[in-house]
């Protein structure tokens, strides 16, 4: 990590650059209001090449022992990353409530649900037009009519759309609605999709796999981070351990390891774990409690008649009560939810 002085010109940071090009290496260039800092990515012999001490415009070097470079918290100097998205802050101080149906059923459906999550305080909207699922024979999303249905949904109530990305075909479809692009669990080092959503310049959610590891889920990310994108959210959302009392096992000690690790925000998904509604407040409360960002939930209007994940989806008449007492836990951590 190379920190220019403050006050460095455009001439010697270009020249740094220059340099760190030509021995090999990738330049990630990063301006703050006063200091610019130039990650120089690649192997560790072609970086003790730079020689770049007392360079012109440089003020001091600094080693990232760590595989991830970019997302280390020493590349931002300690400081935490806040996105802005659609008007929204996440990180920081800001507390993102992302919240909406597992999938995009019909109009009725997701309209529905996107008017009363928006009513009852929601950062974000989220629902899914494309769906992994275990099964080849479930229920697979509307794809490209799921989409539409989300665009009418964001028109509706003005919230950003949260949505999955499965397959580098359906990478422009998607950008035409997503303010945010979720890689699911499953994808998690499908590395080439990673590549294409970095250069594409959207945030995104990535979700931690199923049995990674929280170095592994930092690595990931880095495949976008180093494609020049750096509105990236991580996201806890369960592992598989040996326990069988409840679906997945919500590892909210991730939450303040990730936070000590990177800059990155950190989101918990409180849904899929429990498997079961009833146990979904209990775990976005000690979600906010332990740190994170935000959390991600799925609120359907009417979830017992639901297509997927049925009984773990909150009521949208149940959310305003959540929603309240996420508010007053994020209050009691020093965050604010964020909303236009």
């Amino acid at each position: 990590m190379i920190v220019m002085k403050e006050g460095a010109t455009e001439e010697e940071i270009a020249h740094v650059i220059e340099r760190v090009e030509q021995v090999g290496c990738s330049a990630h260039v990063s301006k703050g209001e006063l200091l610019t800092v130039i990650g120089a990515i690649g192997d560790r012999d072609k970086d003790q090449q730079l020689s770049l001490e007392g360079t012109p415009g440089v003020d001091h070097i600094v080693p990232i022992a760590k595989p991830y470079k970019l997302a280390s918290r020493q590349f931002k100097d300690g400081a935490d990353s806040v996105l802005e998205i659609g008007g929204r802050k996440v990180g920081g101080a800001n507390f993102a409530l992302m919240a909406g149906p597992c999938t995009v059923e019909n109009r009725d459906q997701m309209l529905a649900s996107a008017k009363s999550v928006a009513e009852a305080g929601a950062t974000m909207l989220r629902g899914g037009a494309y769906k992994p699922r275990t099964s080849p024979y479930s229920f697979q999303g509307l794809g490209r009519e799921g989409l539409r249905l989300l665009a009418e949904a964001k028109e509706e109530t003005g919230l950003p759309i949260v949505t999955e990305l499965l397959d580098l075909r359906d990478l422009d479809d998607v950008l035409d609605v997503a303010d945010v692009i979720q890689i699911g669990a499953r994808n998690m080092q499908n590395y080439s999709l990673l590549a294409e959503i970095g250069k594409s310049g959207r945030p995104a959610l990535l979700k931690r796999g199923l049995s990674a590891t929280v170095e592994e889920l930092l690595m990931a990310s880095e495949y976008i981070l180093k494609e020049g994108n750096e509105n990236v959210m991580l996201c806890e959302r369960g592992i598989r351990t040996y326990e069988t009392a409840y679906r997945f096992t919500l590892d909210l000690l991730a939450v303040p390891a990730l936070k000590e690790q990177t800059h990155l925000p950190v989101i918990v998904d409180p849904s899929h774990a429990p498997g079961r509604r009833d146990w979904v407040e209990s775990m976005s409360l000690a979600a906010v409690a332990a740190g994170a960002d935000g959390i991600i939930v799925e609120v359907h209007n009417d979830p017992d008649k639901a297509i997927c994940d049925a009984a773990q989806q909150v009521p949208t008449s149940d959310f305003r009560a959540l929603s309240s007492k996420v508010e007053s836990i994020a209050a009691v951590v020093g965050k604010t939810v964020s909303r236009a």
